[in-house]
């Protein structure tokens, strides 16, 4: 594998390097001495290098996926978490979740669960995508602030008005797909009406899948948890999911000026999750969304407000044990040793139906940026930006352990930020442009008072009590709770221009991010509690520290371009590096002296802490396209891309977690009429380098082929595709572990599952196809 990997390394570099990169609207005029490079101001382009999914990217992804996060799939530097079917998490140089700045339509929005099952880009259907930005590594302090891995930036279709005579417009477009592997199918609409004016548009999806199948048996196990309910050995558990989007949209227009509202409506009644112990049963999101952009003689002002409201419910699936507590039916359930949990009544200290699980959050925020032409060559952007964020996780009594009243998990935890930002574009001469810029964004944090399931008071003397609920509370109630964090973001960026056909850009960004609510606020040292509270899907539990600092980050980055004057060729390489102080990392915690623990647990699940230490990250992302060929065939063409990243924790010399292995894309291509054909090989590294601390699982290398086609009339688009053509086995080396069938409220002895040491395998052999139709 590792010489397969290396041959493709090889061939991209020679495939795509001899050439060099401009902007595509820079010409060239020989000198004497050196050329001078003439480039339209207008249409210069600007900084940073910005990785892009437009339209027709998007459009050929919307059948093989609901999953908008996976639509960056491709980009350079990118990768993703494993989580539920329509929920992974975007990582970018080895850094993800709130580490990256995530922006849908302009909305600040944060996930709102304790297993972060609900993250912004979830409450997006790929259907209603209509550009994806990503700034990876160094993003202007314009588009960052409260991350240090980089900024994506999502938006929906703009309203759209008729020509000036055209009186008014309507259209709109519908659509459907199906899935093989996972039998997943789904539908959505579009419509739009419009004046010279006035725009109101509306689009909706819905999306639903059954479990997944891996491309052979992984486990020797079938059972549930659930008397009657079994999985095949090669069914990947808790991976069903059912999910609906709605979105209602005005806008009126006047002159330069646009006034735009929308409304978004969120209703998933479940997304089961493999490497979580507990699963997503209903989620309900509301959001409104208000902007003015209006062009001046000086420039252009924008300003938003939004708001938004989860009410998020997590209890366990239908692949998950259900009843839990000791003794025989019917008052008891089986206790641990059961394979299956029995039903039993009444809910007493021998019978516990489930594990209610809520939370609410609620964001409101504003924002105001103006872009200010001072001259031809200088551009100063100014802004700020103000958010409230509010959350309660509450988890009601239900039985056994879980009884007799509410575990307050967040008690009305809150996390407002405001910012000011400045920022200078100078294009110096032809050759050179740069980019300036300085962030001040203030951070304050606080939370209420808890207790556990055995109190309906909230202790503030130290005593004992059932798994240290009382102890864990009380020291929690006694500290100091209210935070706030002064933070500064620099950001210096350059791009030289050598001559039309090669560029070079380089930057330095100080970035800082404060802890989240659950990093700070979570509070319980008792593994079942603990268990509960994890975004990473490590099958770990983890608790917070009130005393967390920010993460501050100190990179540079350097992009070499070059392409050809046509774009028929083009190849890019950026090397980056990373220094991380006060990195947010974790140890593991011994609950009962409440300290770190002294004997560390090893091929094991445990509890551990989160904790400020250091960390480097370091790595390089290759990328190019050519064409290859043009006849009668059609226009062929390749394209390839590899990404290595490398993460160290400096303190205690241990891996960072789920640190992509090395990877590679390769995809020949072929246009030619309607259609627009590619074959993919994909290409991973084993997995080798882990994290110790967390007891991550290790995952052998793999390489995959897709085969992918479409034909596009005026207005009907099919796509087709199958992925995993050869049916191949995987583990998904960033999947997390696998905790989705079984007895997951606590870390079970044998025979009991989960067990610690099977990763999450990736999805068998799937045929796609979908069709649109626009009107």
């Amino acid at each position: 594998m590792n010489l397969k990997l290396k041959a493709s390394a090889v061939a991209v570099a020679l495939t795509f390097a001899p050439g060099a990169f401009a902007e595509e609207t820079a010409t060239v005029q020989e000198a004497a001495t050196m050329p001078e490079v003439v480039v339209k101001a207008n249409k210069l382009q600007p900084l940073p290098d910005v990785g892009t999914v437009k339209e027709q990217g998007i459009a050929s992804k919307r059948a093989s996926t609901s999953d908008t996060a996976s639509m960056l799939d491709g980009q350079p530097g990118v990768s993703l978490y494993g989580a539920g079917g329509v929920s992974s998490l975007p990582v970018i140089h080895g850094l993800a979740d709130d580490r990256i700045r995530t922006k849908l339509d302009g909305m600040d929005l944060i996930a709102s669960c304790p297993n972060h099952m609900n993250p912004p880009l979830s409450y997006v259907d790929p259907s209603n995508v209509d550009l994806i930005k990503v700034y990876a590594g160094i993003a202007p302090v314009s588009v960052g602030g409260d991350s240090i891995g980089g900024t994506i930036v999502v938006e929906t279709q703009a309203p759209e008005f008729a020509a000036a005579g055209q009186g008014s417009i309507a259209k709109g477009e519908v659509g459907a797909f199906y899935r093989s592997n996972n039998k997943a199918k789904g539908a959505n609409v579009a419509a739009t009406f419009a004046t010279e004016k006035f725009n109101v548009s509306y689009s909706g999806a819905t999306s639903k899948a059954d479990n997944y199948k891996a491309g052979g048996d992984f486990k020797n196990y079938d059972f549930t948890g659930r008397i009657g309910h079994t999985l095949p050995y090669d069914e990947v558990g808790s991976t069903a999911y059912l999910t609906r989007n709605h979105t209602l949209g005005f806008a009126f227009k006047r002159d330069n000026q646009l006034f735009e509202a929308k409304f978004g409506l969120q209703d998933m009644p479940y997304q089961l999750y493999p490497n979580q112990r507990m699963d997503m049963l209903n989620n309900d999101q509301k959001s409104l969304n208000l902007r003015y952009l209006g062009q001046q003689d000086w420039g252009s002002l924008e300003a938003r407000a939004y708001h938004e409201t989860v009410d998020h419910f997590m209890d366990f699936g239908a692949d998950k044990r259900y009843w839990y507590g000791n003794g025989a039916p019917p008052t008891g359930s089986g206790g641990s040793t059961a394979l299956n949990g029995f039903p039993c009544s009444p809910i007493s200290a021998t019978c516990a139906a489930g594990m209610p699980m809520y939370t609410q959050g609620k964001t409101t925020g504003a924002s105001v940026k103006a872009d200010v032409s001072l001259n031809e060559q200088d551009l100063l952007r100014v802004g700020g930006e103000l958010q409230q964020y509010t959350l309660n996780d509450w988890w009601t009594a239900s039985g056994a352990m879980m009884q007799p009243y509410t575990f307050w998990n967040i008690n009305n935890g809150k996390r407002d930020r405001s910012a000011l930002f400045g920022e200078w574009e100078k294009r110096s001469s032809p050759q050179w442009m740069s980019l300036v810029g300085v962030r001040f964004e203030r951070v304050s944090m606080n939370a209420d008072v808890v207790h556990g399931y055995n109190q309906d008071t909230f202790p503030t003397v130290v005593a004992t009590g059932a798994n240290n609920q009382i102890r864990d509370a009380a020291n929690f109630n006694n500290a100091d709770r209210s935070k706030t964090d002064n933070n500064l973001d620099l950001t210096a960026l350059a791009r030289y221009t050598a001559d039309e056909s090669q560029d070079i850009e380089f930057g330095f960004a100080h970035k800082v991010r404060s802890p989240n609510v659950y990093e700070r606020y979570t509070w319980s040292t008792w593994q079942m509690a603990a268990l509960m509270n994890n975004f990473v899907g490590d099958g770990n539990g983890y608790l917070g520290d009130v005393n967390l600092k920010p993460e501050k980050a100190n990179t540079l980055s350097v992009t070499l371009d070059w392409h050809a004057a046509d774009s028929s060729w083009g190849f890019k390489a950026t090397p980056y590096y990373t220094r991380v102080s006060d990195y947010i990392d974790a140890v593991q915690w011994n609950g009962t002296t409440d300290l770190p623990a002294t004997t560390l647990a090893t091929n094991a699940f445990s509890v551990l802490k989160y904790a400020n230490q250091s960390a480097r990250l370091y790595g390089i992302d290759l990328s190019g396209h050519m064409a290859l060929a043009e006849s009668g065939w059609g226009a062929w063409g390749m394209t390839g891309l590899i990404n290595y990243t490398r993460g160290k924790n400096l303190d205690t010399g241990d891996d960072l977690y789920n640190i992509m292995p090395l990877n590679s894309k390769l995809a020949l291509t072929q246009k030619v009429g309607g259609w627009d054909n590619r074959a993919e090989l994909v290409m991973v590294q084993a997995k080798k380098n882990v994290s110790d601390m967390r007891n991550e699982i290790k995952t052998p290398g793999y390489s995959l082929v897709h085969l992918r086609g479409s034909y596009s009339w005026k207005q009907v688009r099919v796509d087709f595709g199958v992925e995993n053509l050869f049916d191949k086995f995987y583990y998904l080396p960033t999947g997390g572990a696998y905790t989705g069938q079984g007895t997951t409220m606590t870390n079970p002895a044998l025979p009991n599952y989960p067990q610690w040491g099977t990763a999450v395998p990736g999805m068998g052999r799937s045929l796609y196809t979908g069709l649109n139709y626009k009107f």
